[in-house]
């Protein structure tokens, strides 16, 4: 069979016209014969080139307000129609069918539709039928049909038409059709989980343009992306990210989108080792580094600021692999940038997945992301003392570090900054020797302090501890049988508790 194909005979329906004019033009000086339909028609008038109406083909207008137009025996046979098979050359022949050899279709702007935030038959009405057939029959056909199924690919078809004078190879046809049963499973997927809404039977998942990665968590394992990162994070400078980087990033985008004040924070290992809420962002970073200036080299650096100069020269001083705000000053780009590898992400929206998925044995687990956030409101005063006002702003403060921390997890704060944590412990106790053991390591007084856990205290040893450290107040969700073995513990020694009743486990 012969692998390489003239095109003679074009079908060409879209809903985005742009980028098209170039491809036309190219068919017309090729000689090619150009079906279409509705308004791509008449676009394609409009470049003065002869276009024939798949209407006066099929015998039907275009009916049911355009629903069907291209759902007719005589367009699918010219597409399916197999170039080596006899029977099928003669079907044409009796039922007067052109062969096609060229399908450029796109689809109706379902997902774009939905976010628009359009009523419920505007969506409906987005459900492409006839484009999503058309794009699937050539694909399938891809040893006699070449589809285009996005305007993305205008440019391209463009090259193969300019270079190749209109033929194209197998490979190539088969490539436009791997490219196009990704365009139509992701369309899919989109319109299921649209039905679904909050209460899908069946995980269906489409992320394109993947990227592949220098490697994974470690050298020998390979790595990609998938996803738009370009939609959150604009990349201003450095080096490639790595699949640790991205990690890294995504635990620092979360947690900083937490906060509404000047706040920085310093992550190493998607956990946070440096935090501080201040007037100033100079303020906030300078605080930030002393919670764990060890830790901090090699970490990745976030805020919810822009980066001035000031706060720059701070940083400049400091090794990182990567540094996310809002904007950057000229003059603090200036300086940051003098380091090549150094990565500047300039934070657009922080558009956080509501469900996340993780890998499991012979499946997934999908959960909704932790959205809850501990106000004022949601804190109940179990012990006789009631804690004061800054005590309270640092426990809700420590609430929030402890809620993006691997459990087992302790935060130890004082007036909005992070003092330690105890990260990732097979015990509580553990967790908060662990805190205490760092915060005294970098000569902080925990006099005044406040503990926070991710999840309740089986036994007042923890209390007991903090206790001994300085702590004055606790935060915890509550809910152990043995809460009052706790609560008591603080009447006897006057330190102030409150319960928030969630829980904050991070696995």
């Amino acid at each position: 069979m012969k692998s390489s194909k003239q095109i003679k005979k074009a079908l060409i329906s879209v809903f985005y016209k742009d980028g098209l004019a170039p491809v036309v033009q190219h068919l017309n000086e090729l000689g090619v014969e150009i079906y279409s339909t509705g308004g791509t028609q008449k676009f394609i008038e409009e470049q003065g080139v002869a276009v024939k109406a798949v209407e006066d083909l099929t015998g039907y207008p275009s009916i049911l307000g355009g629903r069907v137009k291209t759902l007719h025996p005589k367009v699918f046979g010219g597409i399916l129609a197999r170039g080596n098979n006899e029977q099928d050359k003669q079907e044409l022949d009796q039922f007067e069918i052109p062969a096609f050899d060229l399908i450029i279709v796109d689809l109706y702007p379902f997902e774009e539709t939905v976010s628009s935030g359009a009523d419920h038959q505007s969506i409906i009405e987005k459900i492409d039928i006839g484009g999503i057939s058309l794009i699937r029959a050539a694909a399938k056909n891809f040893r006699d049909t070449l589809i285009v199924s996005s305007r993305d690919q205008y440019s391209g078809l463009v090259d193969l038409l300019s270079s190749q004078k209109g033929e194209t190879s197998i490979d190539q046809r088969e490539g436009y059709a791997k490219d196009a049963f990704n365009m139509s499973s992701h369309y899919d997927s989109a319109i299921y989980n649209w039905f679904a809404g909050d209460k899908p039977d069946a995980l269906k998942q489409s992320y394109t343009n993947g990227k592949t990665l220098r490697y994974g968590e470690n050298p020998h394992q390979a790595g990609t992306f998938f996803g738009n990162l370009d939609e959150m994070l604009e990349q201003l400078h450095g080096k490639e990210l790595s699949y640790n980087n991205l990690l890294d990033i995504d635990a620092a985008v979360n947690l900083i989108s937490e906060f509404n004040t000047c706040t920085f924070a310093i992550l190493k290992h998607n956990n946070a080792c440096g935090l501080a809420m201040r007037d100033t962002l100079k303020g906030a970073y300078l605080d930030a580094l002393a919670g764990d200036p060890v830790s901090a080299f090699g970490g990745v650096l976030v805020t919810n600021q822009t980066i001035d100069t000031e706060t720059a020269q701070e940083i400049d001083q400091l090794f990182y692999e990567v540094l996310i705000a809002p904007d950057f000053a000229p003059e603090a780009m200036e300086l940051l940038t003098k380091k090549k590898n150094r990565i500047l992400l300039k934070m657009k929206h922080k558009n956080l997945q509501n469900k996340q998925v993780r890998t499991i044995l012979n499946g997934v687990l999908v959960q909704d992301r932790d959205a809850k956030t501990e106000t004022v409101e949601d804190l109940k005063t179990v012990t006789k003392k009631a804690a004061t006002d800054q005590e309270i702003s640092d426990m809700l403060f420590a609430s929030i570090v402890v809620k993006h921390t691997k459990s087992n997890a302790i935060v130890l704060a004082k007036n909005n900054q992070l003092l330690a944590s105890g990260t990732g412990q097979t015990s509580r106790v553990d967790a908060l020797r662990q805190a205490i053991h760092k915060a005294k390591s970098f000569d902080f007084e925990l006099e005044g302090a406040v503990m926070a856990s991710d999840a309740f205290f089986p036994f007042p040893d923890c209390v007991e501890i903090a206790k001994e450290a300085g702590v004055t107040a606790v935060i915890q969700p509550g809910g152990s049988i043995r809460d009052e073995d706790s609560v008591n513990y603080c009447d006897a020694n006057n330190m102030a508790m409150v319960v928030t009743g969630t829980r904050h486990f991070k696995h």
